[in-house]
């Protein structure tokens, strides 16, 4: 799942600022850095990032290709 575009209490715009974050963290930076950099301050927006989990990688690993299914099919 997308992280959702604003927080979901105080209503603040936090999805732009997702891959900025994922990529301070990556390069080694510690968590309370990176919120420090891309400015995230509430407590609530800080619980929307630490809280995301990225699952789409997983389920698109289960996903069905119609269209390799098909071919596969008609090469046979």
């Amino acid at each position: 799942m997308m992280i959702p575009i604003r927080c979901f209490t105080c209503n603040k715009i936090i999805g732009n600022k997702w891959e900025t974050y994922k990529t301070h963290l990556e390069s080694g930076m510690s968590t309370s850095d990176a919120f420090a950099e891309i400015g995230l301050r509430r407590y609530c927006c800080k619980r929307m990032f630490l809280g995301h989990v990225e699952i789409i990688d997983k389920l698109l690993l289960y996903s069905q290709n119609k269209d390799n299914d098909s071919n596969e099919k008609s090469a046979k």
